[in-house]
């Protein structure tokens, strides 16, 4: 799997024209609550469960790991255990580890690299919108439905550099306590991934070196978008 496709199959966590949003009358208090809840949200973690749906599997894909999220769009996932992939993103750059591997993928996040790479992974924290403004900027609600206290939103992102690569991503949120539960991401190619959220705290106190990990000196460290 190419180094992409690992930095979107490790998005929120996680992240476009489109029909115009479709708003029921108790759907639509239900957005704006959780919505407002987001300000109050500095800090995140969780436990997670990803389900990758594969074209070329006939079985999916299931791993077990944990994510760290810190406002405004600074997070970490691990994946296995011990962790066999590390995704970091700071203000500066992306980091993917492969511990096993003694490698490490780094993307720098300057004007240098804006384009359908910085608009793809602004989906990778869809999960956390700063407010109506914040998620109107980038997504359009194409639906929204609800089923025992989850409310769930279907989105379509308004970059069209990022709805080629993942034309959809699902985001399902308590209605009784506004914590987010599940996010899903649909790519081009018509295979999803599916992160499953449990064990949450809202704002524990994370150590800073989290977000900006120390690599061994064994580590190669390449620049896959450098040219």
């Amino acid at each position: 799997m190419n180094s992409g496709l690992w930095i979107f199959n490790l998005g929120l966590g996680l992240l476009l024209a489109g029909p115009p949003p479709v708003y029921g009358g108790e759907n639509l208090g239900l957005v704006s609550s959780w919505l407002n809840a987001q300000t109050n949200m500095q800090t995140w973690s969780a436990d997670v469960v990803q389900t990758r749906n594969l074209k070329s599997l006939a079985k999916p894909l299931s791993k077990e790991g944990r994510v760290w999220f810190a406002a405004p769009n600074r997070f970490r996932w691990e994946l296995g255990t011990p962790a066999e992939t590390i995704a970091v993103r700071n203000a500066a750059e992306m980091l993917i580890i492969y511990p096993r591997l003694k490698r490490a993928e780094r993307f720098p996040l300057d004007r240098q690299n804006a384009g359908p790479f910085k608009d793809t992974l602004a989906l990778l924290d869809a999960g956390f919108p700063r407010g109506r403004a914040d998620l109107d900027q980038r997504f359009t609600i194409a639906s929204q439905s609800l089923s025992d206290e989850v409310c769930t939103l279907v989105l379509q992102p308004k970059s069209p550099s990022a709805r080629r690569m993942m034309p959809e991503v699902r985001i399902a949120f308590g209605t009784n306590d506004w914590t987010l539960r599940s996010t899903e991401l649909k790519f081009g190619d018509g295979s999803t991934m599916h992160n499953a959220f449990r064990n949450s705290k809202l704002n524990p106190l994370i150590a800073e070196n989290l977000f900006n990990p120390a690599l061994d000196a064994d580590i190669r460290i390449v620049e896959p978008m450098k040219k």
